[in-house]
């Protein structure tokens, strides 16, 4: 999986004055858990820009005065009004324990129902992975290029090397629906087809 730098600097007071005017200053509050005791640091807002505002994931690298830390963000507070980012929340990784996080699926092929009229539908745009964090995988991929008219793709269909899915096995991930015009032209088929039947009994 891709990752993400983040330069920040260790905070020596997190009481709610000294965060107010971290955010007036345009830094966001942060607390790093997982290790033997959180770490609370503050960064510049900008610099999660690509960590926050984009469909990807990735782990982080937190960089404060000569330390590093492996970690993926676990949560994150936003205001109300402004949408402008209040708080994050980060997880500490470990190489020997394993990891939990939501990960994009990226649908591969074009299914033979959609080329016969039919419209994809993707049930689960993000899928529950568990892993070693070099393990990690940046999307799951989702073939659908033999799902025919009606056909779903299950998530027992779905390959996973060196990770695991955390989904019930009837879990549907993409399925191929007929589409209303599809739909339109079977039924008026299916009318001259009877019309006609009806015209050569008489």
């Amino acid at each position: 999986m891709k990752s993400i730098t983040i330069k920040g600097s260790e905070r020596e007071s997190v009481g709610k004055v000294a965060t107010k005017a971290l955010r007036n200053a345009g830094m966001v509050p942060c607390v790093l858990y997982g290790g033997d005791q959180p770490v609370h640091f503050a960064a510049e807002a900008k610099s999660f820009k690509n960590l926050v505002y984009t469909p990807n994931v990735h782990t982080v690298v937190i960089e404060l005065a000569g330390a590093k830390y492996e970690a993926i963000l676990q949560d994150i507070q936003f205001d109300p009004v402004s949408d402008r980012i209040l708080h994050i929340d980060f997880y500490q990784l470990h190489a020997d324990k394993e990891i939990t996080m939501d990960v994009p699926v990226k649908v591969v092929g074009s299914a033979k129902g959609v080329l016969a009229g039919g419209v994809l539908r993707l049930n689960q745009r993000k899928l529950k992975v568990r892993a070693l964090p070099a393990n990690l995988p940046d999307f799951v991929e989702a073939n659908v290029t033999n799902l025919e008219m009606g056909n779903k793709l299950y998530i027992t269909s779905l390959e996973t090397p060196n990770f695991k899915l955390l989904h019930a096995d009837n879990t549907v991930v993409a399925q191929v629906r007929i589409s209303r015009a599809a739909l339109k032209a079977a039924q008026e088929a299916a009318k001259a087809e009877k019309t006609a039947a009806k015209g050569k009994k008489k």
